[in-house]
């Protein structure tokens, strides 16, 4: 098995997949061999050493491909570090950053084999313009205004940590 990391993602608008990207870029620097790919196409994670899982938190749940993906991949999941991220809060307040956290926290009580080796929640982006059915028929939804809270620098800084938590795994 190569030392490689599967950045997998799930995503409604694409937001998610934004940031898995800076997660897999920052995780090359660093030196890791990383595939990104969607939940949906993983067929199998036995080239995988480390997975890392992302997708956002919509409507009070967690993308219902990660907890598919969880659910599919446990016995192998239950061999190698995971580590887990989340998108959730629209905008930079520190309520709803704590309402998003027990969303998330309660998405992972469901999978009580799950340890992972690191969490992070960041801050999502919201655009209206976007939705679709049938989001695009929920009016409070509609007239939200656009955000995008997404912090960068924490991204990075977090899947910079990671890879220092995924090496003991790796050297295998």
């Amino acid at each position: 098995m190569p030392a490689s990391v599967l950045v997998g993602y799930a995503t409604r608008y694409g937001s998610t997949l934004e940031v898995a990207e800076a997660i897999a870029a920052t995780l090359r620097e660093r030196g890791l061999e990383v595939a990104i790919e969607h939940l949906q196409k993983v067929q199998n994670l036995d080239q995988y050493r480390a997975v890392v899982l992302g997708a956002p938190l919509y409507m009070l749940h967690w993308h219902k491909d990660a907890l598919y993906f969880l659910a599919r991949y446990r016995t192998t999941l239950m061999q190698r570090p995971v580590a887990i991220f989340a998108l959730g809060p629209l905008h930079a307040d520190e309520k709803e950053y704590q309402a998003s956290r027990k969303q998330l926290d309660r998405e992972l009580a469901k999978f009580p084999w799950l340890t992972p080796a690191a969490t992070a929640l960041f801050g999502g982006k919201f655009d209206a313009q976007k939705l679709t059915f049938p989001h695009n028929l929920v009016p409070a939804l509609k007239k939200m205004p656009a955000s995008d809270v997404r912090d960068w620098a924490a991204i990075r800084a977090w899947a910079s940590d990671l890879s220092v938590k995924l090496q003991p795994a790796l050297a295998q």
